[in-house]
């Protein structure tokens, strides 16, 4: 199932629509979320927030639902279920058919390289159940949802391994297809 996914993502990732996922990649990074995060800050109070941290604990997750008061926590759910639904998808989107190009160019077929275009799949699982968990938690505050607020940052950690994992693996896909190139010249 895995080679399938795989192959099946290769298959879909043609120059042209890597251009166009990394068009709206950039449109993302340049139009909303400069406006996301203004208007995160107006809610959190300029406490944070559990999404861009690497690690927090339960009790950071519970301090951060204390600090948004209970407009901020509503204003953080709305986020969590608008902007944090599109953004993975967009970043997902650019990665996968990113990689699987790059590395269609840089690693023959076969190669256990070529799998790396699902990482950025795995990135997007751990953020939708980080924002599942964050969210529940924000809904219940003040009362206690101890498994749920403990897996929150586990969620949230494995989450940025794989997304900045993914970035690395596009640059090393990057790097080994023009390794490549300047040597499929030299031969010629």
């Amino acid at each position: 199932m895995i080679k399938t996914l795989a192959e099946w993502l290769d298959r879909r990732s043609p120059g042209w629509l890597v251009l166009l996922t990394l068009a709206l990649f950039a449109g993302f990074i340049g139009l909303i979320l400069p406006q996301q995060s203004a208007l995160a800050q107006t809610y959190t109070r300029g406490a944070g927030s559990p999404d861009s941290s690497f690690w927090y604990s339960s009790a950071d997750l519970y301090g951060f639902a204390e600090a948004y008061g209970a407009a901020g926590r509503r204003a953080y759910v709305r986020a969590r279920l608008t902007f944090d639904v599109a953004w993975p998808l967009v970043y997902t989107a650019f990665l996968t058919t990113a990689i699987s190009w790059v590395y269609q160019r840089a690693f023959v077929a076969g190669s256990p390289w070529r799998y790396a275009n699902l990482a950025p799949l795995l990135g997007l699982g751990f953020d939708f159940l980080e924002n599942g968990a964050a969210t529940l938690v924000m809904l219940r505050y003040p009362r206690p949802t101890p498994v749920v607020a403990q897996l929150a940052p586990v969620f949230t950690a494995i989450k940025w391994i794989f997304v900045n994992g993914s970035f690395g693996l596009l640059l090393i896909g990057i790097l080994a297809g023009g390794w490549r190139w300047v040597q499929s010249r030299r031969h010629t």
